[in-house]
Parts: structure tokens; sequence; C-alpha cells
């Protein structure tokens, strides 16, 4: 999503970033569409499949997502906070994304969360009663649901302004460039870190009311801080060729590892929650292999991104203008589509292959429409 979009400076050299977010947006979207018809995760109502054979792809499909998509964001977020911080002051700064952040997270919480809720205790619940009827009793109002990366992004930057503020720190150290070595030795580094925190907090288990898993926010701080210093130190462009080839077998060798996953679980008889965290031997591995995968991938994708995407058309501009609109208002799509064809008597699996395409184009054309709105553009 574009929350920090480059300067008409930047643009021309820095095409790639925002077509790597349309990209991620777009995996944002399958994701929770995935999650809908009974890929692992949360979600506003789900309708499960009971098909094993649709439910492995699922799962990979939603693992490896999770392992990289969202800490991505921090990444490409961070990569454009210190030179906006620069540029405004800490007061512009703060006031900025107060306005970019804050009000699309308060408009999520008190309009469309309770929308959401609302539909699916009409439809999916058979509970035929007014929203005002509803509204009477709602008691979740602070639910910022999928905008808990925006909160959490609104978090990391002011934390940001009180760090500089107090400490003056300077970033530009002429850190060199990691090579591949280097990147996967912090993604074995960040999977136990990531592992110890979820002893405490497994994957799943939710700081309320703002919705955040800390068991993923090991990767997140990290990479939040990573897109500062890489900022800093042009680590994007110095990235290399070799690295994107080192870690392409990394990628490769961690597909290859996922079935394990499956036959542990079947030989040990285990649950499968002893991955998502506990003092078990199992989720120490998993915390590993999520990080080294996902780290892997969005390095590669950065690389990939720099040397074959920096390049842009009307089509991909305007997909880029419609991100972030669309990454608030995705949810209302998915939830409206998945309840309007609740009752068709298929397997969701081939609702799935349905729904998952139609979602993606009904999004960006609600958010087109939304941009629409007089005022909207001055705030998203």
């Amino acid at each position: 999503m574009s929350l920090e979009i480059p300067k008409s400076g930047q643009s021309d050299q820095l095409v790639y970033i925002d077509n790597i977010k349309t990209i991620l947006t777009i995996l944002v979207i399958l994701h929770h569409t995935v999650i809908a018809y009974g890929g692992p995760g949360g979600w506003y109502w789900v309708q499960k499949t009971s098909s094993f054979g649709a439910l492995i792809p699922m799962t990979m499909f939603v693992s490896i997502n999770q392992s990289f998509f969202m800490g991505f964001f921090f990444l490409l977020a961070a990569y454009f906070t210190g030179s906006s911080y620069s540029k405004k002051g800490a007061f512009h700064f703060i006031m900025d994304r107060l306005i970019r952040l804050g009000i699309p997270l308060l408009f999520y919480s008190f309009v469309l969360s309770p929308l959401l809720s609302y539909l699916v205790y009409y439809f999916a619940k058979g509970q035929h009663i007014t929203i005002f009827q509803y509204l009477s009793g709602y008691d979740s109002w602070i639910d910022f649901g999928v905008m808990w990366f925006v909160a959490a992004l609104l978090l990391f930057s002011l934390i940001y302004v009180f760090l500089q503020s107090i400490f003056k720190i300077d970033f530009k150290k002429s850190v060199p460039v990691p090579g591949a070595f280097q990147i996967v030795v912090f993604a074995v580094a960040l999977g136990i870190i990531s592992f110890i925190v979820r002893i405490a907090f497994p994957v799943g288990w939710a700081l309320e009311p703002v919705g955040f898993q800390l068991g993923h926010f090991t990767q997140y701080i990290a990479l939040f801080s990573v897109g500062i210093i890489a900022a800093r130190n042009n680590w994007f462009a110095q990235l290399s060729d070799l690295t994107q080839k080192r870690l392409m077998k990394s990628i490769v060798l961690s597909l290859l590892f996922f079935p394990v996953f499956f036959l542990i679980r079947a030989k040990v008889n285990m649950p499968i929650s002893w991955y998502s965290g506990g003092f078990h031997w199992q989720s120490l591995l998993y915390a590993i292999w999520e990080q080294w995968i996902g780290i892997s991938i969005l390095t590669v994708l950065l690389i990939k991104g720099r040397t074959k995407w920096n390049s842009g058309s009307v089509v991909l501009r305007k997909l880029t203008r419609l991100n972030f609109v669309v990454y608030i208002f995705h949810p209302l799509v998915i939830v409206g589509l998945t309840l309007a064809i609740r009752n068709w008597e298929v397997d969701p699996a081939l609702k799935l292959l349905l729904v998952a395409p139609i979602v993606l184009g009904a999004s960006y054309g609600l958010g087109g429409l939304i941009l629409r709105i007089p005022g909207v553009k001055k705030v998203l």
C-alpha cells in the first residue's frame, strides 16, 4: 500500500517499490479470501472446505504469505520514514501520520468493522434485526481488524520520532549491504527470537483490543528497523544478482522442506498448535523455517523488482494509487461476496476458485469509486 509514495525526484528509480506494494496488496486480498474458505487463520466469517487435497495448498499459501508479506510492508514503509521525517520535521511528520493513518484507523474501527460484524450477524447467523438495533448492543468499538498494520505502523512511527528527538540517532554509518550468508544468519536469528517470544505469545494470540499478534512482531520490528538503515545506506540498490541466485536456492530448499511439517505431525501425533508456539522443538523448527523462507523471498523480490519491474504504465500507476484504499475496504468485498453465495451447495474450495478473481477486481473497482468521493483524496 502506498503509505509513502516516492516523489517526483525518486519515482524514476523507485517505481519497482510501488509495483511490489501492488503485488503485496493483491496477496493480502487473496490471503484473506483463502482463509475465508478454509486456510489457517481468523476471519469475520469462514466456510471451511473439508477437502484435504484443497487444504494442503491453502495452508501452504497462507503460511508462505505470512512468512514475508506483512513484514515486507513494514520494511518498505520504514524505507521512506527517515527521509520523510527529515523533510517535514517532527511536528509535521506526526501530524501527517495522524491524518493519513489515524483517520482511516478510526473509520475502520467505528464504521467498517461494525458493518462487517452486522452483515455476518444478519446473513450468516440469521438474526434479522436492523443495524441500529444491532449497534445498540454492540460493544467492540475498538476493533482494528486488518488495520492492525496501520495501528502498528503509526506506533512505530511515533516511537521513531521519540527516539530521534531524544537520542538524535544517525543510521548512516556506512554499513555495508549484507550478502546472502548474512541475510540467512539474520533470518535464523529472527527465527530463534520468534520462538522465544512465542513461548509466551503463540501465533494466533492477539493483544486486544488492537489485534497485535505479538508472535509475529519480532519480524515486524526488525524489518522496520532494517528499512530505516537500508534507506540511509542505499542497500536496495546494492543487493547483488549473486545474492538473488543464492537466496533462490534457499527458497527452493525451504519449499521442499514444507512437507516435513506434515510428516512430523503424523509421526509424532502432535497437536498442530505446537508449531504456533510454546516450549516445543517443533515451534523452534517452524519459526526458523518461517523466517528463513520469508526473508529470502522478500530479498529476492527486492532484487527482482529493481532489475525487472522498475517501469510503470497507466494501469500500474492507477493500481498504486488505489492500494491503500483497497487494503482498507477489501474485507467488505470478501465478506459481502462470500455471504452472497453462502448457500451455493458446492465445496468451498470450488467457491474459492470463482470468488478470488472477482474479489480482486471488485476490491480495486470499489477503491476507485471511493477515491471519487469529495475529500477522500486529502486523507487517502
